[in-house]
């Protein structure tokens, strides 16, 4: 058995693993970084009508870790692909939506990196949409 046998199965779960840390890296972009720094702010003041600064604060701090993580999610992508050695995931495109005469030389396959962003913003949709209709609650008062 070579050695490119012997360590694929080690290398498919750490691309599993990179995957995986990608998603909740990608899903802390909309849910913990903004509430963290909300919190962090909210805790600069002793009032309910703070001054501006508080509210840069926690501006800054959210442009700022999004940054990061951004920068973070790159290179684990790099990582993924020097470990897989794949550069793109199977094509997403329904069949429903292709016509007789397309072609497959001008399919663009999402890579790895473009299906994380585009899950979390729909987990997170998702996720507001429920939230709004179930657990919200209605501003009206009751009568």
């Amino acid at each position: 058995m070579s050695d490119e046998r012997r360590h694929k199965p080690t290398r498919t779960l750490a691309a599993v693993l990179i995957a995986l840390l990608m998603l909740l890296a990608a899903l802390s972009l909309w849910t913990v970084i903004p509430l963290a720094w909300l919190w962090i702010g909210s805790q600069l003041t002793d009032t309910q009508f703070p001054t501006l600064g508080p509210y840069l604060v926690a501006l800054g701090g959210v442009v700022a870790s999004i940054l990061v993580v951004a920068w973070i999610l790159g290179l684990l992508n790099e990582l993924y692909l020097s470990l897989t050695g794949v550069h793109h995931v199977a094509p997403m495109r329904p069949g429903w939506l292709k016509s007789m005469r397309d072609t497959p030389k001008d399919t663009h396959a999402l890579t790895l990196l473009e299906a994380v962003i585009i899950g979390s913003v729909v987990i997170a949709i998702l996720a507001l949409l429920v939230w709004f209709f179930t657990l919200a609650g209605s501003p009206l008062p009751s009568a």
